[in-house]
Order: structure tokens, then sequence, then C-alpha cells
């Protein structure tokens, strides 16, 4: 089998050179990202250390009511960041949620515009199936790499992971939502004079609003499930104490910072399922 391994196909060494191109002649692109990036995150980092831990949980708490309309899971949002107070975590919480939710800003804004030209151009969606797919099977370890090179440590190389990662989630829901309006119901639209723009506001976009809330939903979860990863590469959040412990085999510790990751994802998740409410 030695003939067949003599002329080996040059996979590593040209992802080196498109990277090593990349950082010499698009440096100015990705300084540029780095920094809107940057302000991005502590924009949001400020909007939630900033006020009193009760204050914002307050706010979460009436978000939720307007989302779902009931007393319920809004007391349970109420207690579940409690708890997080309570077993000092609040501030890990805040910078972990400043990650998802700068990844789930950038992901909509990219997704679903792409999604939604996706479900309008078959042959486009084609083409972009299997980056979807090497997107979201590529071990996720993979992207630490070329983040680094690009953005060196800290939150950004951690949020560029998570969104290369993450994106592929709502590009496949909203062309799924947006390719399955019923064509009756696009007809009855041009019929009555409907443009394509007013067609896709209207008709499109309404009846696709649950597999884009679905992808929004499964956006956080999955960026969710990159805080310990993106810790790696310096980012800060619940990731960091997961790590310490793993370092130290610290029982306590990892079940502890664990365990309010899971509190966490419950919170998140329950806020955000549309598809119940009444």
């Amino acid at each position: 089998m030695n003939w067949l391994t003599e002329f080996k196909i040059p996979v590593g060494q040209t992802a080196k050179a498109i990277f090593d191109w990349l950082q010499n002649n698009a440096a100015w692109f990705f300084d540029a990202l780095a920094t809107g990036l940057e302000n991005l995150i502590d924009g949001i980092l400020w909007l939630l250390q900033g006020p009193h831990p009760l204050i914002v949980i307050a706010i979460f708490a009436a978000l939720t009511w307007a989302l779902q309309r009931g007393w319920k899971t809004p007391l349970m949002v109420v207690l579940g960041f409690l708890f997080i107070v309570n077993q000092g975590y609040w501030e890990a919480t805040t910078e972990s949620l400043t990650l998802v939710l700068s990844a789930c800003l950038v992901c909509m804004a990219v997704g679903v515009p792409v999604g939604i030209a996706a479900a309008h151009r078959p042959r486009l969606y084609a083409v972009m199936r299997p980056v979807l797919d090497l997107m979201q099977t590529l071990p996720t370890f993979v992207y630490l790499i070329p983040a680094i090179v690009f953005f060196g440590i800290g939150m950004v190389p951690g949020l560029m992971a998570t969104v290369i990662f993450v994106m592929p989630a709502p590009i496949r829901l909203t062309q799924l939502g947006v390719a399955s309006t019923p064509r009756p119901l696009l007809e009855a639209a041009q019929a009555f004079g409907a443009t394509p723009s007013q067609t896709l506001w209207k008709v499109e976009l309404p009846y696709a609003l649950p597999q884009i809330m679905a992808g929004l939903n499964q956006t956080i979860m999955l960026s969710l499930s990159m805080v310990v990863i993106a810790a790696l590469v310096g980012a800060d959040g619940l990731g960091v104490p997961v790590v310490r412990a793993l370092n130290s085999v610290n029982t306590a510790l990892g079940f502890e910072s664990g365990f309010v990751i899971v509190v966490v994802a419950i919170l998140l998740d329950r806020m955000l399922r549309l598809e119940k409410r009444k």
C-alpha cells in the first residue's frame, strides 16, 4: 500500500497556504472585523453587568412573560437566575450570555438572508449544502486554529469559532421554512397582485416564522455548547471553571459549573419555545 501514500494529496498544505495568504493580504479586514466584534461584545457585556443582577433578572423575566404570556416560565427564569447568583456564577454567566447573544446576532443577521436566498434558488442551496455539512461535521476544535491565527486570544476568536459552527442551523431552518410555503398561498398572493417583496414579507416569512424561531433556538443551544471550547482560546465565561476543574480534577467545581451551564440552557430554551404559546 506504499504506492497509495507515496503521492499524498496536499490537503493540510493547501489549507496552510490559504491561511498564510489571508493573514498576509487580508489582515486589514480581520483587524476591522475584530474591532467591530469587540465593540459588540463590550456593549452586550456592559448591558448585562452594568445594572444590578436583580434588575437584569427582572428584565429577563419581563421579556419571558412578553414572549410566553404566562407566569410559570417567568417564575422559572427568576428562580434559575437566582440560583446562579447564589452559586457565585453571575459574572461568568453574563460573560457566556454575551458570547451566546453575540453569536445569535451575527448568525441570524447572516443566516436568515442566506436561507431566504437558498430557498428561492435551489441550485444555490445545492452548492451550499456540502459546505454546510462540512461546517457542521468538522470537529469544533479545528475551528480554534484559524480563529487564533486571525484574531489572537480572547473573546473574539471564541465568538468566531462559535459562529462558524452554529451558522448552518439558521441557514438550513430558514431555507426549510421558506421553501415549504404552500403553493396555494403563493398563487393567491400573486393573484392579488403582490410583488415578490410583498410575497416574501407577508406570506413566506410569516409562514416560515416557526422554523426561523427554531433556528434561533438551535443557534442559542449550539452557541452555549461552545462555551467550554471557547474557553480554550481565552474566552471568558462558564467554560473557564470547567476547564480549570478538568485540569485540576476538581469534581466539585466541574459539577457545579457544569450544572450552571445546564440551568442556563434550560432557561433560554424555555424562554424561546414560542410554538406552544396559545
